[in-house]
């Protein structure tokens, strides 16, 4: 029997699994963030980003913060991607202005052949707040667990922080692939067993961030970054308490390799806003459920408009099929700082009762 209340709402984990739904489930990605003043004044008692991801009770209070302002049909997890690596003794810092920084980055061989998958006790605090939160969410809607791609935690690692270029990364790949198909090897175990620590701990799905999967060539890109995202996917635990857990994959600017996604053995693959949805899904022939794929920038466009781009992608994903199950909708990318949470509440309420309307006619 499971200790966690039973679920009122299991839209979004029935789309994820291409089964009938009354209408589109809708998150967003980050959306438990700094658009939200509620999220910002729990950040300034956090002190800092790093004080409030590793503080089970605030991570808890802000991933609440947007299922309770806004209808929204799942709740993720408020932490980030790189907590991995820094249970990995990199050395994480979150510096104002300037985004994370690793004191500790992968530059030569012997710091890559040192590197060893965590003792996820040293992430015990995340998998307090998974269960924290889904006691919290008291089954009003499922909870999403999260991690970062082998390749899009490898970039960091070797850069030691953000980059545009990604130029000591490719660099070790060109140069030194062994090295790099070593990190992305133990980033590979590491991600799949921080994944699986947090269904245990009560996630009910689970996503990968590839976020810089789109950085790399043709082909490269198959044997550095999908390639791995499958070893994740082969190793994950795909059901806990008598549930199916799904799994949805997404490599930012990935459009050109929708196929391959399709057949990771993920159950739905995030889109960004360049794809077409009604393309995506005749491409994918139905292997597995869709989501996305909201431009951000239209959040800041007038009420009207913002509806009348939901329509539009509603109604893009029905015309790659036959009806609208099997979409989850959702941004491109993650929300901006800068949108007005009245724009988010349009948005939700237009996905809901235009998806419903559809499926009447």
């Amino acid at each position: 029997m499971s200790r966690f209340a039973p679920l009122q709402n299991d839209t979004f984990l029935r789309a994820l699994m291409r089964q009938p739904t009354d209408y589109t489930p809708l998150w967003l990605m980050r959306q438990a963030g700094r658009y939200l003043p509620e999220y910002r004044a729990v950040r300034k008692q956090a002190g800092s980003f790093m004080g409030l991801a590793t503080n089970p009770d605030l991570a808890t209070e802000v991933t609440l913060q947007p299922v309770t302002r806004f209808g929204l049909d799942a709740a993720i997890l408020f932490s980030d991607i790189l907590t991995v690596p820094d249970a990995m003794g990199l050395g994480l810092q979150f510096i104002e202005g300037e985004g994370p920084k690793f004191a500790h980055p992968l530059r030569d061989e012997r710091a890559v052949l040192e590197l060893r998958v965590p003792a996820m006790d040293k992430l015990q605090y995340v998998f307090d707040a998974v269960t924290q939160i889904r006691t919290e969410l008291d089954g009003k809607v499922p909870l999403i667990g999260f991690a970062g791609s082998p390749w899009t935690l490898a970039c960091y690692m070797v850069e030691g922080g953000g980059s545009r270029d990604h130029l000591e990364v490719k660099r070790m790949m060109y140069s030194r692939p062994e090295l790099m198909h070593h990190i992305l090897e133990i980033n590979a175990a590491a991600v799949a067993a921080y994944l699986n620590a947090q269904i245990e701990a009560g996630a009910q799905a689970v996503m990968l961030f590839d976020s810089w999967g789109g950085a790399l060539a043709d082909g490269h890109y198959h044997r550095f970054s999908l390639h791995y995202m499958r070893s994740v996917i082969r190793r994950l635990h795909r059901s806990h308490d008598g549930e199916v857990v799904p799994c949805i994959v997404f490599t930012k600017g990935g459009g050109m390799w929708l196929e391959q996604l399709a057949d990771s053995g993920a159950d739905a693959v995030g889109l960004d806003w360049t794809v077409d949805l009604g393309q995506a899904r005749l491409r994918t022939g139905g292997r597995v459920a869709l989501q996305g794929n909201l431009d951000p920038a239209a959040l800041f466009a007038s009420p009207a408009q913002i509806r009348a781009e939901a329509e539009r992608a509603l109604y893009s994903y029905g015309a790659g099929g036959n009806g609208y199950d099997g979409h989850v909708f959702n941004l491109g990318h993650g929300i901006s700082q800068f949108t007005p949470p009245e724009a988010v509440a349009v948005l939700v309420d237009a996905v809901h009762d235009l998806s419903r309307v559809l499926r009447k006619t």
